[in-house]
């Protein structure tokens, strides 16, 4: 294999190991050593260059999520998936966008390291189970039951009728409308009675540390960063200068339609809203910088 079909495969290998663990970052970084461990291995009773690089970075993905495990546990406030642009035309944008969502990948975060794995290359990339098992080193019985367990547990926490991406739209802009306008009543009428906002500033944005919880609450914390001053306090915490414009726009996030704010020449914060029926069930609010630097390249 040269360099430049290494190049041609490298957006799927990026897809495997971003579902397994969770960050562009750590998902370019696993890529990146399965790449030396490409270059420096034996080639000759290689079949198949693809099938030995998906379960190359299949094992560094599950190697690097066990060591992170313990350092997301001790993150301050809640641990949030890194955010992927899925517009078109984005560079190395991820694809079968359905399986990447935001609130997805949050309930991939309770599975084990190998349930995880087990999902992501049964469900997301359809690989028989006996591929499955060759590439994470089980038997095929013990593989079918981790993506029993995993898919169980998807199914108990996600929604049954998922939204449609008009409806998601349709929410965001009345959120986002409903935000600027500094409207609580049409803030609160959007959410369900127990709504939740989860925010990840990652210590270093000004964001709740622990998740908002009820209609009033998290409708009065919205409207109080949405004016003028707590919009100059969030800048500020992020770095930015209080006289720099800011835009926003709704953009294809995780496959789902999501508020991006820009501000300096980089995403300082997204929003993406999480339907529950007709209303709005979760917020994700991201406003970790470290977080936001792959979407603001």
């Amino acid at each position: 294999m040269t360099a430049e079909e290494f190049t041609a495969l490298r957006p799927r290998l990026l897809d495997v190991a971003y579902r397994v663990v969770g960050t562009v970052t750590d998902a370019e970084d696993v890529v990146q050593e399965a790449w030396l461990r490409w270059s420096a291995a034996d080639r000759g009773g290689v079949e198949s260059p693809e099938a030995f690089l998906v379960t190359v970075t299949t094992r560094l993905a599950i190697d690097r999520l066990r060591r992170e495990k313990a350092r997301r546990e001790a993150y301050p406030g809640p641990w949030l998936p890194e955010p992927v642009s899925t517009e078109p035309g984005a560079d190395e944008r991820v694809e079968l966008a359905e399986s990447v969502e935001l609130a997805l990948l949050v309930v991939l975060e309770t599975l084990s390291p190998l349930e995880r794995a087990a999902f992501v290359l049964h469900e997301a990339f359809s690989l028989p189970y006996s591929e499955v098992a060759a590439i994470i080193g089980r038997t095929e019985p013990a593989t079918r039951q981790l993506a029993r367990r995993a898919r169980d547990h998807v199914r108990e926490r996600r929604p049954r009728f998922p939204a449609g991406p008009d409806r998601r739209r349709e929410l965001t802009e009345r959120f986002l409308a409903a935000c600027f306008a500094g409207d609580l009543d049409a803030l609160v009428a959007l959410f369900v009675a127990d709504v939740e906002l989860v925010s990840d500033g990652g210590g270093r944005a000004k964001a709740p540390l622990r998740v908002v919880v009820g209609a009033d609450r998290v409708g009065r914390f919205l409207t109080a960063i949405s004016n003028e001053d707590g919009a100059r306090h969030f800048l500020r915490s992020v770095g930015v200068p209080d006289v720099a414009a800011f835009s926003l726009a709704i953009e294809g996030v995780n496959g789902a339609p999501a508020a991006v704010v820009r501000a300096a020449g980089r995403v300082v914060l997204v929003f993406a809203v999480e339907p529950a029926g007709d209303r709005i069930g979760t917020i994700f609010l991201l406003a970790n910088p470290a977080k936001l630097a792959a979407m603001s390249r």
